[in-house]
């Protein structure tokens, strides 16, 4: 069986395929930066909590309203916390999803 002037794969075709995925890769590449810079923030307790974090998970800051505050209910701070936290990490991974194809190995 022969593959006649294609060169097994399609000769010329090739070389688009490997430019368009370069370009793909570079397009990746430059859409993660962006990710990685883009800032993202989460209220919680009705603004009792906020937290704001980078898209590559650098956390900016914390802020605690000080009525928040009770020495006898920590429990309720800690909560607060980890659901700001949580809200903004669910918040990076769906722009992930967004913005970076589903492909193995991607991300």
């Amino acid at each position: 069986m022969g593959y006649g002037n294609y060169g097994g794969f399609g000769g010329a075709n090739i070389n688009q395929l490997m430019r368009q995925a370069q370009k793909m890769q570079e397009e990746m590449e430059r859409s993660k930066r962006e990710l990685e810079e883009q800032e993202f923030s989460s209220s919680v307790g009705g603004g009792m909590v906020e937290v704001k974090m980078l898209g590559n998970r650098t956390l900016k800051s914390i802020s605690i309203k000080q009525e928040v505050v009770d020495p006898d209910d920590v429990e309720m701070l800690e909560d607060l916390v980890v659901s700001a936290v949580n809200d903004v990490l669910g918040q990076i991974a769906r722009r992930e999803k967004e913005i970076m194809p589903s492909m193995p190995g991607m991300m």
